[in-house]
């Protein structure tokens, strides 16, 4: 929770019910507009699902009874200027910026993203990450975009007087990249102009779209999960407990760092400053470090976070579900409505054309790295190029949110088949190569998410806009809700499928046979610390109280710590509901 500028916010706040975020209130971000139709601070409720409705489920041509371009995202942080960290505080020293769509009656409120928040179980196996791939499999110890900066590198003691720059590429390693986005992202947790040094330095210091570095100058020195209660069977950190009391025995993040990497990269006698143009000059340390200077620890801290999360990641692997102890040889792990589903998941519903393998996905390491290209007919009969695992299955409109088909920040395309097409990326595998007229089908593809545990993460889809397993199974079986208008990149396999009620019911069943129950009830290795999430302001859709700052107050819930042996687990998104 000290990550965040507000003291509050961190990866888990969106990440907390079998790697999801099932909060309903004040969820709504506005979509490519900047209205929220129902009003923010509004607590979702079923009937607002599916966002696209229509009077007749099973023929997407049947009249259009409601429909909304707004995305149940996960609400973030509010609007604020980064001015520094306050050393030991997990709040930085930030002013509050007029926010021209999150506000209600001039009051700011929280934040929301514009994509539904995707679960971190079993995210160690994709092989790019986030809904529109730009977290790369390189990971370059800066930022989620791996080789494609060509600024990015860390620093390395080669004495401890003498640094040298070292660029970093981590293979498969996109849990990494994805974990230093959201700690500058001044929507979920960073106030605007904050930098991973900043964030170790209160921890440990970062300009946005520089270096981050003010994360690590503020972390450095405060009490690891300091106002978060450890529950003294945690699998991972019961012996650090200090329960009744919050915090772990570590007496600060500086000396987890040292005890986590080796010394050259963070120990040294030199202090870097940061001049406003980016510059980075070395000098010997004398004292108290100025707002533009930062400890070797410091400037290093997006590499160490970055690392510590994907290993973190790494264990939470999904994979002791009854289809795991039917592939094992248990033929009763299913019952006999699960088998028909499976055989029509394989089959006519054509599910594992894009959810193949053990992981439920295309977009896996172990899938993409044998063909990151390939070349597929169109649902409009036309041949094209496309990112593997990446689908445009008529969601939204194409041109609501590009997905894949969007840009880096270095006016690059996300997409590794446009990149193909300019000749700046080569797939060996695919002949042959990419031309440079040829049709590629990127725009409004987004990643395809794994399958397990989903009777657990809705809402569903990039948007959030379905909230039940049957209302999934009806947006397939009509052929999506926008297949006409996307025909020019839409997947093939998205169609009418003749699915009958029966065998709708049966897929649904199936899909419950990917749970684990370890995730359900939050047994380890899924177990956590306390946490306190955000939950929307006190007030109304129409008001809200200011807390004397320009802000709304917020409400504060409460997650309770667990232990290796879990308990009964969160609820799912609008439970009564499922």
């Amino acid at each position: 929770m000290q990550v965040g500028s507000d003291g509050l916010q961190s990866c888990a706040s969106c990440h907390f019910h079998a790697g999801t975020d099932t909060r309903a209130k004040h969820q709504l971000h506005p979509g490519p507009d900047t209205i929220v139709e129902a009003g923010l601070n509004y607590t979702l409720k079923p009937g607002d699902f599916p966002f696209h409705k229509l009077s007749n489920p099973s023929d997407r041509t049947s009249t259009v009874v409601a429909d909304t371009n707004d995305v149940a995202g996960s609400q973030g942080i509010d609007l604020n200027q980064f001015n520094d960290i306050i050393p030991g505080s997990a709040v930085d020293n930030m002013t509050v910026k007029p926010d021209p769509v999150f506000n209600i009656n001039g009051v700011n409120v929280r934040q929301t993203t514009g994509r539904n928040s995707p679960s971190t179980v079993n995210t160690i196996f994709n092989f790019r990450s986030f809904w529109d791939g730009r977290a790369q499999n390189d990971f370059n110890g800066v930022n989620p975009f791996g080789s494609r900066d060509p600024n990015a590198y860390v620093l390395k003691a080669a004495t401890k007087s003498s640094l040298e720059k070292v660029k970093v590429s981590l293979k498969n390693a996109s849990a990494a990249s994805q974990a230093v986005g959201p700690p500058l992202s001044d929507v979920e947790e960073s106030a605007t102009g904050r930098v991973f040094s900043d964030v170790g330095q209160k921890f440990n210091r970062i300009k946005t779209k520089q270096l981050p570095r003010e994360t690590g100058k503020k972390l450095k020195y405060l009490t690891p999960l300091g106002k978060q209660i450890v529950h003294p069977e945690d699998s991972v950190l019961g012996k650090y407990s200090q329960a009744p009391k919050p915090g772990l025995k570590q007496k600060n993040y500086e000396t987890m760092v040292r005890d986590a990497f080796q010394s050259q990269w963070w120990n040294s006698n030199q202090i870097i400053k940061v001049g406003a143009d980016g510059t980075r000059t070395f000098k010997q340390s004398q004292g108290a470090l100025a707002t533009d200077e930062f400890t070797l620890m410091d400037y290093n801290f997006s590499l160490f976070m970055g690392l510590a999360i994907q290993l973190y990641e790494a264990t939470l692997v999904s994979n002791n579900a009854p289809i795991d102890q039917f592939f094992d040889g248990n033929s009763n792990a299913l019952t006999a409505q699960q088998k028909q589903g499976k055989e029509l998941f394989e089959g006519k519903a054509k599910c594992i054309n894009c959810h193949g393998g053990p992981e439920f996905t295309n977009a896996s390491v172990r899938n993409v790295q044998k063909e990151r290209l390939e070349r597929m007919t169109m649902g409009d009969g036309g041949e094209a190029v496309y990112d593997n695992g990446f689908y445009n299955i008529g969601v939204r409109p194409t041109l609501e949110d590009l997905g894949v088909g969007g840009k880096d920040p270095f006016g690059n395309p996300l997409s590794e088949s446009r990149l193909a097409q300019q000749g700046k990326f080569t797939d060996p595998n695919l002949s042959p190569p990419v031309g440079a007229n040829e049709r590629v089908a990127v725009d409004g593809a987004f990643k395809t998410p794994g399958l397990r545990n989903i009777e657990l993460t809705a809402p569903y889809f990039h948007n959030g806009g379905q909230l039940t397993l049957k209302q999934v199974i009806e947006f397939y079986n009509r052929g999506g809700d926008f297949h006409e208008q996307n025909i020019k990149d839409l997947d093939p396999d998205i169609e009418n499928l003749g699915l009958s009620e029966e065998e709708q019911n049966a897929l649904v069943e199936f899909l419950k046979s990917l749970t684990d129950d370890r995730v359900r009830s939050d047994k380890a290795p899924f177990d956590h610390p306390q946490l306190f999430i955000t939950n929307g302001h006190p007030g109304t859709t129409t008001s809200v109280t200011n807390d004397g700052s320009g802000k709304a107050t917020v409400n504060l819930i409460e997650i309770p710590a667990v232990g290796r042996n879990g308990n009964k687990g969160t609820a799912n998104f609008l439970a009564n509901a499922n």
